[in-house]
């Protein structure tokens, strides 16, 4: 499998604009990945942060498993962290309830001071983990532009609420992946760019993964019975799913993307990628 990298110029300018405008924020709402936490945890932007207080967000826990456990592994070490379906409206509550949580000292100062604030997050995260869906269920109302598209969002916006206003930001990956297995995870989940991707590779690379974490979910969305091969497997994605050519060729391209997709809209399930382990030694 090909090193997987990622990191166009906007990218490099958005790191720039949330370095110059760190200091105007009380703190920051860090949106992961549910389903890869550690994968989509990003010390760069934690680091444009250093003493100031972050949320972290896991978003689309409808999607994933564990996520109480690795709420706790991040509050063990010293995070702040929430768990939700920010497609939700009823975990804005929930939400408002966690980012009052990690600004309760401010606020408290200020009013022993004998005034009222309003107190500004910057909302940070690798592409498509769902940064402009966590402040459209801040807001109440959608006011920034969504999309399952790596990248969606290119410049900043003030979004204003009661009591908090956000700034939400481009999408941005460390310049380098260091650990290759991350960048796996990030392309299955669709957070890395689909066109640099080689969508073969991703696709076998998946159904080794769950064929190993998950073969029963294989087994019954596709029929597999043998886990020994990624190739084989993807043979029978091909017979259950119909992608048949002229003159009896499997179409490998459809059985890819529609392995995938599958694992992006759910249909296999709601899974883990990272391990406990990823994300209690990641440095959140």
């Amino acid at each position: 499998m090909k090193t997987i990298q990622w990191f166009p110029g906007h990218m490099t300018k958005a790191m720039r604009m949330m370095k110059d405008n760190a200091a105007l924020c009380d703190g920051a709402i860090i949106v992961l990945d549910a389903r890869c936490p550690a994968s989509s945890f990003n010390e760069k932007l934690k680091k444009v942060f250093a003493g100031k207080p972050i949320l972290y967000v896991l978003n689309k826990s409808d999607l994933a498993e564990k996520t109480d456990e690795c709420v706790k592994l991040i509050r063990s070490s010293g995070g702040a962290a929430v768990a939700l379906n920010a497609t939700e409206s009823g975990c804005r509550r929930q939400l408002l309830a966690a980012c009052d949580s990690v600004v309760r000292e401010k606020r408290e100062r200020a009013k022993e001071k004998g005034y009222e604030r309003t107190f500004r997050f910057m909302v940070l995260g690798v592409p498509n983990t769902g940064k402009s869906t966590v402040i459209n269920l801040l807001s109440g109302s959608k006011r920034t532009v969504t999309g399952d598209k790596a990248g969606v969002t290119r410049g900043k916006q003030w979004i204003r609420l009661d009591g908090f206003e956000l700034l939400d930001t481009p999408g941005t990956m460390p310049p380098a992946f260091e650990n290759q297995t991350y960048a796996r995870r990030l392309a299955y989940v669709g957070s890395i760019n689909d066109d640099i991707l080689d969508f073969d590779d991703i696709a076998l690379a998946l159904l080794a993964d769950m064929a190993e974490k998950y073969p029963e979910r294989l087994s019954e969305r596709y029929g597999i019975t043998d886990f020994s091969s990624a190739l084989g497997m993807l043979d029978a994605v091909c017979v259950r799913r119909g992608f048949i050519l002229r003159g009896g060729d499997y179409d490998y391209d459809r059985a890819c993307r529609a392995v995938v997709d599958d694992l992006r809209k759910g249909r296999l399930g709601a899974v883990m990628l990272d391990s406990l382990d990823d994300v209690r030694n990641t440095n959140f």
